[in-house]
């Protein structure tokens, strides 16, 4: 089997650190930039939309908002609203796609003027001067809210999602607290300080508890303000006396085929770098009890992001050497790992979607991943389809097994039988 290698969705003129996938619209909304420094290097968030053409899924721009002189290091997604993590502030963004009908005369042949975006398929004239019905594409973003989200003496905010039915979201960042914000007026509804240092990742489950995971080695899980408890996850894995961990990443997810199941997935790194680094960890756990089920290694590269698909089914990682890799939620079991697909730090990893437009943008894949790093590229990284044998086809391959060799036993033993 030859290297396995990522192919090169997109490629933006700023580094990229955000990415989220809006599957009604088949969008990939990818954010980032050079930041406040007077290099050149823009600021925005781009839309791109998702296609298939001839079997293979490709991006093209539909859209460019530019962030200014701010640039966005993490994104949540709600319907057509963004959460746009830039410096200490979270701004919301709300985008909307119109097609509507134009009728216009063909121009002339070789004419260079374009019009708006236009939906392919679309007949082109056969004569100079006929009348032609093309489908335009406009496309807006308004900026809604913002507030300051982080007050250290170097704030910035690390992170920010949208809690089961996207009326509120919460943030972390350098200053170790926790705030709730009301959507779409950002009104706070809570604050308290969740950990001494900054706040690395925070995920909000669907009954309203929120789990933290910072820079003091803690991981903790709360019901509003309130400390529920506090995760262990050596309790059933490896213990490093001499080796402190630190968790990097937490992310809710579903339990296929059980519609009420919750997993909490964390993912533990050694909190110090050394020359012979240790392995870093991926945990699975009860999402009511929040026990460890499961913890296995997942290499020495140092994890710097977690996703978890739709369907709980698949977890994606990258890491600070700019590897990615694919694993089965349940057994923690590596299925797709491509070694430096970026080469520097890999900032968000993000699954295509199981419903809206994703089944039909998948094709014959199982699942695809999209990857970002602050190389400015955006990759693809498909897992096809594991084949497997139905259940009636192993039976009857052991049936006829068995009447082999009872044929065989009989005639090399005519008493056998």
């Amino acid at each position: 089997m030859g290297r396995r290698r990522g192919s090169e969705l997109y490629r933006a003129p700023f580094p990229l650190y955000a990415l989220q996938v809006d599957p009604s619209a088949g969008l990939l909304i990818a954010a980032g930039g050079g930041g406040a420094a007077k290099t050149g290097i823009k600021n925005g968030v781009h839309f791109l939309q998702l296609e298939q053409i001839n079997g293979r899924l490709s991006a093209s721009l539909l859209h460019s908002h530019d962030t200014e002189t701010r640039a966005t290091m993490n994104l949540a997604l709600a319907g057509n609203i963004l959460a746009a993590g830039q410096d200490a502030h979270c701004q919301l963004l709300r985008f909307q796609i119109r097609q509507q009908k134009s009728k216009n005369k063909a121009g002339k042949a070789g004419s260079k003027e374009q019009g708006p975006r236009q939906r392919k398929g679309a007949a082109p004239a056969e004569k100079s001067g006929a009348e032609t019905h093309q489908e335009e594409i406009e496309f807006s973003v308004e900026n809604l809210q913002a507030v300051q989200t982080d007050f250290s003496t170097d704030p910035l905010q690390k992170v920010v999602c949208f809690n089961n039915d996207s009326t509120l979201l919460a943030t972390g960042g350098t200053d170790g607290y926790v705030r709730v914000w009301k959507v779409p007026t950002l009104e706070k509804v809570l604050e308290f300080k969740a950990h001494e240092g900054e706040i690395e990742d925070l995920a909000l489950g669907p009954d309203g508890k929120l789990v933290t995971v910072g820079w003091d080695l803690k991981a903790s899980v709360w019901q509003k303000d309130q400390l529920v408890t506090q995760l262990h996850w050596q309790e059933n894995g490896p213990t490093f006396s001499n080796t402190p961990y630190r968790y990097q990443a937490c992310r809710f997810g579903q339990v296929p085929d059980q519609p009420a199941g919750l997993r909490l997935f964390t993912v533990q790194i050694p909190h110090k770098r050394l020359r012979q680094p240790p392995p870093c960890y991926l945990t699975a756990w009860d999402g009511s009890t929040f026990l460890p089920l499961r913890t296995k290694s997942c290499g020495h590269e140092v994890i710097s992001c977690l996703s978890v698909s739709e369907s709980g089914t698949f977890l994606g990682l990258g890491t600070v050497t700019g590897s990615v890799a694919i694993y089965i939620a349940f057994s923690l079991q590596r299925l797709y790992y491509v070694k430096e697909a970026h080469g520097i730090v890999v900032t968000d990893v993000a699954f295509l979607p199981e419903k809206g437009r994703g089944p039909e943008l998948l094709g014959s894949q199982e699942t695809a991943l999209f990857s970002v790093a602050v190389d400015s590229r955006c990759q693809l990284h498909l897992l096809p389809s594991r084949r497997s044998v139905p259940i009636w086809l192993l039976l009857l391959l052991c049936v006829g097994l068995i009447v082999m060799t009872i044929l065989l036993l009989q005639r090399a033993f005519p008493a056998f039988l």
